[in-house]
């Protein structure tokens, strides 16, 4: 559930202890699961907990040297949006961690002054370099459908439906992704963790219990793309990138 979610209900800037997991269904099968965190934190106000943790706006969207609310709000007018002043942005993300960062997916809220949901965008990063941003609206139970448009796994066609849940409480933070390609699911993948507030012994245990978090996370991936490789899983070629307008 993510409409009306009270500014003060959610402790920030929060860690998100969890678990994310990637299920291949098509042409070949395959699934793993690891523990990880991520980060809820409010665009204006984003914490640095060096060597654990710091944020770059050029890490994300247009990059540069604008803010982050900058960079979103260039976005979101070009897709017909609004971020008004007074409204609240919280973004689930990864930080830099030991000066490195890569996060495959960073999820933005936009809540009206009285609580309201106006909009949420997913940020897809692929691992060569590239990022593309989906706006949508959710339904009030967090559902929403966009088409894919931006090339993320050597294996899958720029094509087909994303089919998206979001879940945003005080107890629980979740995202589930389905790709669908010719009415058929062909592949899912889920973050689930349960936020809480970002003290620092918080954030010394979760990195204690996962050191080095970004970097497992860009070599599981390489790791895994590898694998199916080798199972001779044939790779699509990788078609220029056209970003959307204002990213």
């Amino acid at each position: 559930m993510v409409s009306a979610l009270s500014r003060s209900e959610i402790a920030l800037p929060a860690i998100v202890p969890g678990w994310v997991a990637h299920t291949r269904r098509l042409p070949r099968r395959q699934r793993f699961r690891y523990r990880t965190y991520q980060w809820l934190v409010d665009i204006d106000e984003l914490p640095t907990m060096r060597p654990f943790a710091s944020f770059r706006p050029a890490d994300h969207l247009n990059g540069g040297e604008r803010s982050l609310r900058e960079n979103l709000t260039a976005f979101v007018t070009a897709q017909d949006e609004v971020l008004e002043p007074d409204d609240q942005v919280l973004m689930l993300a990864n930080a830099r961690c030991f000066g490195y960062v890569f996060d495959p997916l960073s999820v933005y809220w936009c809540f009206a002054s009285d609580g309201s949901l106006r909009w949420v965008v997913l940020e897809v990063h692929n691992t060569y370099g590239e990022r593309h941003p989906y706006l949508a609206h959710p339904t009030a139970d967090g559902r929403f459908t966009v088409e894919k448009a931006f090339y993320v796994s050597p294996f899958f066609t720029v094509e087909g439906m994303y089919e998206v849940v979001l879940d945003l409480t005080p107890d629980r933070v979740a995202v589930a992704i389905n790709l669908r390609q010719n009415s058929t699911r062909a592949f899912s993948a889920t973050f689930t963790g349960n936020p809480r507030p970002a003290s620092r012994r918080t954030v010394l245990a979760v990195a204690a219990r996962t050191p080095f978090v970004t970097h497992q996370i860009s070599l599981l991936i390489r790791l895994h793309g590898i694998a199916l490789w080798l199972r001779r899983l044939p790779v699509v070629h990788r078609p220029p990138h056209l970003p959307p307008q204002g990213a």
